[in-house]
């Protein structure tokens, strides 16, 4: 049975596969699925210091602000970080229907898209800085 620092490390390396692939979407110009994938990183990373800080169960939904409620970080984001998962919420786009996918690819271009993953990098950093702080994976 794997320990709770080890499904966290899992998490944090899945969240570097979405952010790469975010990345490769980004030299090609599919603009949708980079808000898709840098939504999912953003999770995951959340995802991945719940297990590794707590010693229950993340919750089971998609929205940012109430996984880091349950990780008692939300308190602690800047206004920055705020807006940012503010405009990450409508990016989880799996399983939606046509017409919300091209609502949601009309907000994103060239320069919305490069925000993002700049900013899921920074966010990525952040969460990374808690571990260290707690001293865990």
């Amino acid at each position: 049975m794997m320990s709770r620092a080890d499904i966290a490390k899992k998490w944090l390396e899945q969240v570097d596969e979405d952010i790469l692939a975010a990345e490769a979407l980004y030299s090609s110009g599919r603009w949708l699925y980079i808000g898709f994938l840098c939504h999912q990183a953003i999770e995951k990373l959340i995802k991945a210091y719940w297990f590794a800080m707590r010693d229950d169960e993340p919750i089971y939904l998609h929205n940012h602000f109430r996984l880091l409620e349950g990780c008692d970080l939300k308190a602690e984001l800047n206004e920055d970080q705020r807006r940012f998962i503010e405009i990450m919420a409508p990016m989880y786009i799996a399983g939606r229907y046509p017409e919300y996918k091209s609502q949601v690819a009309r907000m994103l271009n060239d320069k919305g898209s490069k925000y993002i993953i700049e900013k899921t990098k920074e966010f990525k950093s952040w969460i990374l800085q808690k571990f260290l702080q707690e001293k865990k994976p």
